[in-house]
């Protein structure tokens, strides 16, 4: 039981829970710690080396065979938690609009929920990870390091522009995509509500 916690695949799912309060904590830091562009920095630096956990993982579970029903589930939440909560503290340093964050938390919350009650039904496969979410993945991962950064990069990429450009894009995919999954859904919805 405890190799299914410990395997390499897993403990790098779980950094990416763990680096949560070490990307807030960042910018609760004093001024003497770091300036605000440094912490901006940091905490970009560290989204963007656990994010790429999220591919590391799942490679390496499949190199290693080290595959489990845990780990599977882990990995989503692992993703959620870390882009939520980065969606939180740049709604927080006023980064990111209030209803980005609404959009965004809210599709994590129905979409679980959604997948949950198909799984207990057995249907899973009728929302099964499509492009669309796939897609918004991305834009979101790249937004977010963007919008923590918050300078000029490479003294011409005006990383506020492109990211706050990137998370409404991110928004509308996630609206997408959650309407794409609850009509593949309507089916067995309306097959049990009667």
């Amino acid at each position: 039981m405890a190799r299914m916690f410990l395997t390499i695949p897993t403990i790098l799912t779980w950094t990416r829970i763990f680096a949560i309060p070490l990307i807030v904590g960042v910018f609760y830091a004093p001024e003497a710690f770091a300036t605000l562009p440094e912490k901006n920095l940091i905490a970009t630096v560290m989204f963007v080396l656990f994010a790429l956990t999220d591919w590391l993982d799942g490679y390496l579970a499949r190199k290693l065979n080290q595959t489990s029903a845990f780990g599977a589930f882990l990995d989503p939440v692992a993703d959620k938690f870390l882009v939520c909560a980065c969606v939180l503290v740049l709604v927080h340093l006023q980064r990111a609009d209030v209803f980005v964050a609404l959009i965004i938390i809210g599709r994590e919350i129905a979409i679980s929920a959604l997948r949950e009650w198909m799984a207990r039904i057995g249907a899973t496969k009728s929302v099964a990870v499509h492009v669309i979410g796939k897609l918004k993945t991305v834009v979101q991962m790249v937004a977010i390091p963007f919008l923590l950064f918050d300078g000029v990069a490479f003294g011409v990429l005006d990383t506020h522009w492109c990211g706050t450009w990137l998370i409404w894009v991110a928004a509308v995919l996630t609206v997408w995509s959650m309407v794409y999954y609850l009509q593949k859904a309507l089916p067995e919805i309306r097959a049990r509500s009667h």
